[in-house]
């Protein structure tokens, strides 16, 4: 779960601004939304919902974790630099002083701190802290001088083999952080108990979903788990998208078939990828609802998988449709709902991208209701102002992103304002109370502008 993350010269971030899913003290109600942090007295939030005007950055939170993740992972090309945007609205002395990153996160049951510092060319700074209550205990860091050379101090990798002291030896490449070349170059055995589980973290807890992008492998999800198949499909009929259940349709076919479905360059890197992947299987998305999967079981495998959604026409007949047949807020629901299933942290940026402002209360509601005693968690921007309800969120779970005098983003709570438990902040937000709306300039003189001679 996140805990907190701070960005500075990134986008529309001047300043370090920072969202925290600490859970205030200060607040009762909704206890059952904050969960231990480990080695603390404090608590860390289930959910956060981002509010901002157009164009006031609060799509640039999920930018700048995406961001992060992509240098957590990636390796990157020698001469690519590093491809991170710095705040445009500076002078050129301020635009060329790197960009600042940084993410408390627990995985496991201990609360990890991953940062880095990067301009242009390099990234100058990078470390990644155990913190335990209000110490911070050191597993490495990484410096970059203006020559390119890299140093590693990874002396509080305890649990690191050699093959990771080796690399910390040679540094790695100056716009690549330690950890991608860490991920990039050695098996999840010789990286240590404590990196393995940083990098699993990034890999397998945290979910990036973009207005307009699907899951990933959900159809290989949903063929391999027939209780998350029911459940897709149960609440999509429960959300009245008239969609009865979900069916996946898998078969095998040949290496030529391959070959005539995808050019011969594809089939190559599909091939390379699963020769170097741990668990010997490679998905790719084909289109909506379909995909490739391949699976090494002595000789390569090849499998097209596609989801199908079944409309009941008639009391026991059901009516097939593929998903490109489906309306944009039934397939926006479908790659949402592993949300309500996974034990991971999602950030949803415009959750309400194609859907009815009923079916996102109701899917935030069941995301919380849900949680139990699963390390679940949610983050989301919204333009949604139906969510603004003490009823369904404690007032450190709403966030509002508002641009500055000089075009820069910054980020605070409503926490900030003294609110009433039984207050109305929604119709409060909606008359500006807590500002991150637009603000209209009169459009008369545009009136007239248009007026046309009868």
């Amino acid at each position: 779960m996140i805990v907190s993350f701070s960005v500075s010269n990134f986008r529309s971030f001047s300043s370090e601004e920072t969202l925290s899913l600490v859970a205030s003290n200060s607040l009762s109600g909704h206890d059952e939304h904050a969960v231990p942090i480990p080695d603390s007295k404090e608590k860390v939030l289930r959910a956060a919902v981002i509010y901002g005007a157009n164009g006031a950055g609060k799509s640039n939170v999920f930018k700048a974790l995406r961001y992060l993740e992509s240098v957590a992972l990636r390796p990157r090309g020698k001469n690519s630099g590093t491809g991170r945007k710095p705040f445009r609205f500076a002078e050129a002395e301020a635009q060329s002083v790197p960009s600042t990153f940084d993410l408390q996160f627990i995985a496991g049951d201990k609360l990890y701190r991953f940062g880095f510092k990067v301009d242009d060319e390099r990234i100058t700074e990078e470390w990644l802290f155990q913190v335990v209550g209000n110490r911070q205990r050191r597993l490495y860091e990484r410096t970059t001088d203006e020559n390119g050379k890299v140093a590693v101090d990874a002396g509080g990798l305890k649990d690191a083999g050699e093959k990771v002291r080796a690399l910390a030896t040679v540094g790695g490449p100056q716009n690549q952080s330690f950890l991608a070349t860490v991920n990039a170059t050695l098996a999840a055995s010789d990286s240590g108990g404590e990196l393995d589980q940083v990098l699993t973290w990034f890999t397998e807890s945290l979910m990036l979903i973009g207005p307009d992008a699907p899951f990933m492998a959900l159809g290989h999800h949903l063929e391999q788990d027939p209780d998350f198949l029911s459940f897709a499909g149960a609440y999509l009929k429960s959300a009245s998208t008239g969609v009865d259940h979900l069916e996946v349709v898998k078969k095998e076919i040949s290496k030529d078939e391959l070959g005539r479905l995808l050019p011969d360059s594809l089939v190559s890197k599909v091939l390379r990828d699963l020769a170097e992947d741990e668990d010997g299987a490679v998905t790719r998305r084909l289109g909506e609802g379909k995909e490739l999967l391949v699976q090494r079981k002595g000789d390569d495998h090849f499998y097209l998988i596609n989801v199908q959604a079944a409309h009941e026409h008639k009391p026991g007949e059901a009516v097939r449709m593929e998903l490109t047949e489906e309306s944009d807020g039934t397939r926006r629901l479908l790659n949402l709902i592993p949300a309500l299933h996974n034990p991971c942290v999602y950030f949803i940026d415009e959750i309400d991208r194609s859907l009815h402002p009923i079916l996102v209360k109701e899917f935030l509601g069941f995301f919380l209701k849900s949680c139990g005693g699963v390390s679940r968690q949610i983050i989301v921007t919204t333009h949604e102002s139906n969510l603004l309800d003490q009823d369904l969120l404690r007032r450190d779970e709403i966030w509002f992103a508002e641009k500055d005098q000089t075009a820069a983003t910054r980020l605070y709570s409503l926490l900030d304002f003294k609110v009433r438990n039984d207050r109305d902040i929604r119709k409060g937000y909606l008359q500006g109370r807590f500002g991150a709306v637009p603000y209209l300039g009169s459009l008369e003189h545009l009136l007239a502008k248009t007026d046309r001679p009868e």
